[in-house]
């Protein structure tokens, strides 16, 4: 029985390690794909007759993407394997946008686009103002009134 308690134990740590493994070699490919995405920024700035700046738009908000998903990884490493909500949501957001501007030959749907991003902007907003640590008491208790609602009136009284 004790072997088997130990062999349960190691599996969350082997998956772990797997996990970060391929974390990082996920961000190895993204640095090759960022640096791509570089040349190919730089030939379209140095390359004449080159007026598309729809495409030019694009590029720079794929590089941008690549940017968020590297420091995303990076800080899941530094949060203790945690990937923090706010950077799935810039990744949202950028990716919207982008899409906004290749795609905006529908009016439709660049109006969905849109109040997609508007939907991520106020969840980023609660987000933010929403405390990290929920308070030990509900909003709707006053302080004071605890064993009253739970009908502990008079229980610590005289003790």
């Amino acid at each position: 029985m004790v072997k088997f308690t130990a062999m349960l134990s190691i599996i969350p740590k082997a998956l772990q390690v797997f996990l970060n493994l391929c974390l990082v070699l996920l961000a190895f490919i993204l640095a090759f794909l960022l640096m791509k995405e570089l040349t190919i920024f730089i030939q379209m700035l140095v390359t004449v007759g080159t007026s598309d700046y729809k495409m030019f738009l694009a590029n720079i908000l794929i590089f941008f993407l690549y940017f968020e998903f590297i420091t995303m990884i990076v800080k899941y490493f530094k949060e203790d394997y945690h990937f923090p909500l706010r950077y799935f949501l810039y990744v949202g957001i950028t990716a919207m946008i982008r899409l906004i501007i290749v795609e905006h030959d529908h009016p439709i749907d660049t109006l969905l686009y849109s109040l997609v991003i508007l939907i991520l902007i106020v969840g980023y907003f609660i987000m933010n103002i929403t405390p990290l640590e929920r308070p030990n008491n509900p909003w709707f208790i006053k302080k004071g009134e605890e064993g009253r609602v739970f009908g502990l009136e008079g229980k610590n009284e005289g003790t």
